[in-house]
């Protein structure tokens, strides 16, 4: 990071603008509050606070399960009755709004006049291009892409993806914050719609519905197929780590290389989503959650349960995400000390 860069190194993250408080609004703002930043919050929806204060208790209590070591000081949450009063004198500004460009280039615009020149700015979008979002905005340099997963307060990673008028010291404060947050950035090396996991998770999706478009598996089956088998590995290794290295991923390619050009999937092909095929997809989900028996709420209590022991086994074992969980916890314990 240059001398001269207005994005330091080091500097403390005091204060967050937050515009949208939905479901990754309202993550980040645990994130966040949980890791002692406080939160101003910018959204007109009604409810939107105390749909963003039931996200935090509950991230609060998940925490307490998820890590032994003590916490910073909790961050406020407040409520701003503008996008003006949001982003005054903050550090960063994280825009979580609904994907609809328009709107997220008039809210960063708005945004970008009344934020101090060296706050930084992310938006979370699932796949617009930064140089989009940068239209409209002033100082087009300090703006990039910080895409996170949900939950987004257990799940680690953020994509940091930057556009044509994005500063590289904006990207390196950014993988900065994150890091700090307890997140795995990875940065984006080129411009793309989608970014990274998005295209990955999405090829899934597309056969996924496939499968059960052409009747060869039901909703419960896929869903089956995944936690039982590859989705634990892929909590581990991803697809191209394998033992042995190069040696290893050559021996692997050789042997099921050739099955690529098998027809066993309909790769980038999406059927159509008739009113039948999306009647036969929601029956086959309405059983799926009868057989749970547990309703919207108890579903979401136990994915986070079952990905805190994950995250804790890994971190025991020293591996994948597990490392990242590591890292944060030296990190709040160095805090704690100072």
């Amino acid at each position: 990071m240059s001398k001269n860069s207005k994005f330091m190194s080091g500097k403390p993250l005091r204060t967050v603008g937050l515009l949208g408080g939905g479901t990754i609004g309202g993550g980040w703002a645990a994130r966040f509050a949980l890791n002692g930043i406080n939160v101003r919050l910018y959204d007109p929806a009604p409810g939107a606070l105390e749909q963003v204060q039931d996200t935090l208790n509950h991230a609060r209590r998940i925490y307490q399960r998820l890590t032994r070591v003590p916490l910073p000081q909790e961050g406020a949450l407040m409520l701003a009755n503008s996008v003006p009063d949001a982003v005054r004198d903050v550090d960063l500004v994280q825009e979580s709004a609904p994907e609809r460009l328009g709107l997220k280039q008039e809210l960063l615009a708005a945004a970008s006049r009344a934020a101090p020149p060296e706050a930084l700015f992310c938006s979370s979008t699932s796949g617009l291009r930064p140089t989009l979002l940068q239209a409209k905005i002033e100082h087009p340099e300090r703006l990039l892409v910080a895409h996170p997963f949900n939950p987004l307060y257990l799940l680690p990673l953020v994509e940091l993806c930057a556009g044509q008028q994005t500063a590289p010291d904006a990207i390196a404060r950014a993988d900065e914050i994150y890091r700090m947050i307890g997140m795995h950035p990875l940065v984006v090396r080129k411009e793309v719609d989608g970014f990274i996991a998005n295209r990955l998770q999405e090829a899934m999706w597309r056969e996924a519905l496939w499968l059960v478009h052409d009747g060869l598996a039901t909703v419960q089956e896929v869903d089956d197929a995944v936690r039982y088998s590859f989705g634990l590995r892929r909590a581990v290794v991803g697809p191209f780590r394998m033992s042995g290295g190069a040696a290893g991923i050559r021996r692997y390619l050789e042997q099921w290389g050739p099955m690529l050009k098998w027809p066993w999937t309909k790769l980038t092909e999406v059927p159509e989503l008739t009113a039948d095929f999306l009647a036969t997809l929601a029956e086959q989900s309405d059983a799926q959650v009868k057989t749970d028996n547990l309703s919207g709420s108890e579903i979401l209590a136990k994915r986070d349960e079952a990905l805190v022991a994950v995250l804790q086994g890994l971190r025991d074992q020293g591996f994948g995400a597990g490392e990242t969980l590591a890292r944060w916890e030296q990190g709040l314990r160095d805090r704690a000390a100072g």
